[in-house]
């Protein structure tokens, strides 16, 4: 195995990706990982989940042994062999098995969210395996399915991205990639002006999330299960802030560690929660002169300290309304 803190340490690096009518997210999100990156990330496979129609172009744009433009990013930035084929193209398919042209019913999205999910429990049951995932193409539903689905089942190696291009290379049919050579494509729109691709700036948008697999039922680690399913497992394993909860009957519960950096937030909030059923922290209902909800909690907590501070006779009073 390799270094959680180092992705890149791991024999086996998947980049998985979803796509649906701009294959290009898959060529733009290797290079930022592969050669633009201050530490390269190189995977060795890419793992691709389509529709039918993003299948068709996915093969012609990505895959086409004389104009692909994956091997010709390859080429053109010397990449190790990255194995990326017919094979390692997952196209989404119905209940009834049929390939999705599109999801766009609530059956379809329910047949993407359990495929997504198998997906990733697959790749994450390799411990020799790190994964980088992209939430950056696809349907916006797909992006959200599979960035979940990480969340449910991903370990500290692995992880979420989102990349970005700048004007006019932004969705630019003609644009794939930065390329080490001059190459003039046509800015299409509005803005009808010439640009060269060796000029795009790509920034690669690395994504926190929060860790579910640890709270995971066996039974949902091992076989296959729906999204609903595993969702549901995973909001199990979350422990629930109940009335009196501190933060030393949090820390540990269920494999729960509680970090420095978060201790005094959360122990602000919980503070707050305590406050409110008793009844001592009316502030924590009352919306007027606020525009959310976080700020009434923080407030909350602070008058709710305040109050104990005062009662010790410390001389501390809650600021007035």
């Amino acid at each position: 195995m390799g270094d959680a803190a180092k992705p890149a340490s791991y024999s086996r690096r998947v980049l998985v990706a979803v796509t649906g009518l701009s294959p290009q997210i898959v060529t733009e999100t290797l290079y930022a990982l592969a050669v633009a990156g201050k530490s390269p990330f190189v995977p060795t496979e890419i793992q691709l989940i389509t529709t039918e129609e993003g299948d068709e172009k996915a093969k012609l744009s990505l895959l086409h042994p004389e104009d692909g433009w994956f091997p010709r990013l390859c080429a053109d930035y010397a990449l190790p062999p990255i194995a990326f084929g017919p094979g390692q193209i997952h196209v989404l398919k119905s209940a009834d098995g049929e390939p999705l042209p599109d999801i766009r019913t609530p059956d379809d999205n329910t047949s993407a969210a359990d495929a997504i999910t198998e997906i990733v429990r697959e790749l994450t049951a390799d411990e020799n395996s790190a994964l980088h995932v992209s939430i950056a193409g696809g349907r916006k539903t797909m992006g959200f399915y599979l960035g979940y689905a990480l969340s449910l089942y991903g370990r500290e190696q692995d992880r979420l991205s989102h990349v970005l291009v700048n004007a006019p290379f932004e969705s630019h049919p003609q644009f794939f990639y930065p390329t080490p050579e001059s190459r003039v494509i046509h800015a299409h729109g509005a803005d009808d002006r010439s640009c060269d691709a060796r000029d795009a700036k790509l920034t690669l948008a690395e994504i926190p999330f929060v860790r579910l697999r640890e709270g995971l039922d066996a039974d949902l680690m091992a076989g296959k299960a729906s999204f609903s399913e595993v969702v549901g497992g995973g909001a199990a394993g979350v422990p629930a802030l109940e009335a009196g909860t501190g933060l030393g009957k949090l820390h540990g519960k269920r494999g729960w560690r509680i970090l420095p950096s978060a201790a005094r937030p959360l122990r602000v909030l919980l503070d707050a929660g305590r406050a409110s059923t008793n009844g001592s922290a009316r502030h924590t209902l009352e919306r007027r002169r606020h525009r959310a909800g976080i700020p009434l909690l923080l407030r909350a907590g602070r008058e709710a300290r305040f109050r104990r501070l005062r009662t010790r006779g410390e001389g501390i009073h809650p600021r007035p309304s």
